[in-house]
């Protein structure tokens, strides 16, 4: 009892107990009291520690199970994380640049929408005028904003990850033409709506209407009627015109701007000097005595139709005062909205004016992009369906993000012409085969083979894998490639069928023939062909299990190595009883 007293008395001993652990025993003033008594020793029992290294070697097995122990705890998802939750990681919001004007507030249509239910949408608004970019070929494309708001001058620069275009990009007015923001957001690899392939074609309405063409010879005149419509590209092809009145429209430009009702070949001719000067092209159509503008318009799934009537007598339907009443989406007027759609790849947001004649006929005479002004009772509701689509698109780019295959991930497939698999046919065949069977084995019959072994005898090739030979030209031992098992195969009585089908294994040495096992004179081509020198490439294809059975002999008649295995297996011996000893 003595010696268990001055052994818990010792201040080295209670200095190496875990903390925690009787904490009686090291408190500063028990280090030094006075002993013990019996009782408390037998209320607390402590187990004695031999010595220094084995409490060592208990204290590290202790961790190395404690370690294991959470360690399958945590795979199995049975530790409390309660105790210090990890806050979550705050995912950065998608930024929207809306380009449009000042009048309609785009972020109150977006609030509350999340993209693939996860992510925010930061909402930043400007007008073409207002904004300036720079686009790298790594870093995508960042945007300058100057904008005005309640009269202060607001900067912000940012990278946008999509930009819903509801202005024009491109106007023969001065000071708008904003084609270079078009192609620098293109050049920075930016989504929008529309696509910017669109809108950059749409810069141009001769360009757009040439696309109607298109569609006015797919569908005929009685489906899709175009009306009829003459390009100058300068003035000096503005000689004359078959048919008056006609309709002059200048350049490009936007809400009635640059379109001159011309009534006689003498107003014709004054209004050629007056191209001349623009120095830009003019189209011509003859005028039409309409009733009313028809307008559909397509905002993703859904269709509206309006009819427009002049009441303040403007021959322009779009100036001036006018009634607006929402009609019945007919069949017809969906097939036009459905076929101009398709057109630059694809609108998600287009418009098909049409003027109805006093005489019952109808004349397609432009489309509208995106930047279509949005009319009639429904512009709420129009806002947030164009609100829902861009969501709908930001959140296909997340989920195609996800999807898509990086550099280390390898492509599906590709289904190749017969043709082109009999050229590869040599190169497959060494990395999808088989093993090859050991010595005296079975092989693998013929109709479990690939099936590409199974293609025409015609489009075999040669040897040396350059042209495809007819098997009438050329006999089968022209038609193996050297050092092929196939020739070995038949060089050992095999059937001449089965020698003929090329690519079956991976090319190996020749073996000797089992014990007793009958062999026969090879003939002086085949043997030719067996000492003939391999194609190199074909020779890093060769089996691990004929490499193994070929050193087997040699490998057995070594005695050294067999004494070196053993002096190896005696020092592991050794080594396993030092540390089990201590």
């Amino acid at each position: 009892m003595n010696f268990l007293r001055r052994r818990l008395s010792d201040s080295s001993f209670v200095a190496n107990l875990p903390n925690g652990y009787m904490m009686d025993l090291q408190c500063p003033n028990n280090s030094t009291s006075s002993p013990v008594s019996p009782a408390t020793e037998r209320k607390n029992p402590q187990p004695l520690q031999p010595s220094h290294s084995s409490s060592t070697g208990t204290s590290i097995f202790s961790s190395i199970s404690s370690a294991m122990k959470q360690t399958t705890q945590a795979a199995a998802g049975l530790i409390d994380h309660s105790v210090s939750p990890t806050p979550p990681v705050a995912q950065k919001p998608k930024i929207l640049l809306v380009i449009d004007d000042a009048h309609t507030d785009w972020a109150k249509y977006f609030q509350g929408k999340k993209v693939n239910g996860e992510l925010d949408i930061r909402v930043e608004q400007a007008e073409f005028s207002e904004l300036n970019l720079a686009a790298y070929v790594t870093g995508g494309c960042m945007v300058d904003m100057q904008v005005m708001r309640n009269g202060t001058k607001v900067a912000r620069s940012f990278k946008p990850d999509f930009v819903l275009i509801r202005q024009h990009a491109y106007s023969m007015a001065l000071g708008e033409d904003f084609r270079s923001l078009i192609i620098g957001l293109q050049y920075g690899g930016i989504h929008t709506v529309n696509s910017l392939c669109s809108i950059y074609n749409f810069c141009s309405k001769p360009w757009v209407f040439s696309q109607l063409i298109k569609i006015f010879n797919l569908l005929g005149p009685e489906k899709f009627p175009l009306v009829e419509q003459t390009f100058f590209p300068s003035h000096k092809q503005m000689l004359t015109t078959p048919n008056f009145p006609v309709v002059i429209k200048l350049g490009h430009g936007h809400a009635g701007m640059g379109k001159v009702k011309v009534e006689n070949q003498h107003d014709f001719q004054d209004m050629a000097s007056i191209v001349a000067m623009a120095k830009t092209y003019a189209t011509t159509e003859p005028f039409i005595d309409s009733k009313y503008d028809i307008r559909i318009q397509k905002i993703g799934s859904n269709y509206k139709a309006y009819m427009r009537t002049s009441i303040s007598g403007n021959w322009k339907a779009n100036t001036g005062s006018a009634m607006l009443e929402q009609i019945a989406m007919t069949e017809r007027y969906r097939l036009w909205a459905d076929t101009c759609a398709e057109m630059f790849g694809g609108l998600d947001i287009c418009a098909v004016k049409a003027v109805h004649s006093k005489d019952g006929k109808d004349y397609i005479i432009e489309v509208m992009d995106s930047s279509m002004p949005l009319i009639g009772e429904h512009v709420e509701e129009d806002r947030q369906l164009i609100a829902d689509l861009v969501v709908s698109k930001m959140t296909q780019l997340v989920i195609t993000a996800g999807s898509t295959p990086s550099l280390l991930r390898p492509w599906p497939p590709q289904v190749q012409p017969a043709s082109v698999t009999s050229q590869t046919r040599p190169q497959l065949g060494q990395l999808s085969q088989p093993r090859p069977t050991p010595q005296g084995g079975l092989r693998q019959p013929q109709g479990s083979q690939p099936p590409w072994t199974n293609a025409p005898p015609q489009q075999q090739l040669s040897p040396q894998g350059q042209q495809p030979q007819s098997p009438q030209s050329t006999s089968p031992q022209q038609q193996r490639s050297p050092g092929s098992p196939q020739q070995v195969k038949s060089a050992t009585g095999s059937s001449p069928v089965q020698a003929s089908k090329t690519g079956v294994f991976p090319p190996q040495q020749p073996r000797p023939p089992a014990q007793g096992r009958a062999t026969r004179q090879a003939s002086p081509t085949e043997t030719s062909m067996q000492r003939a020198t391999p194609h190199p490439h074909l020779n890093k294809s060769v089996s691990l299990t004929n490499t193994f059975s070929i050193s087997e002999s040699s490998q057995r008649g070594n005695a050294h190595e067999d004494e070196a295995k053993a002096e190896t297996i005696r020092n592991l011996r050794k080594s396993f009883a030092s540390l089990f000893s201590d």
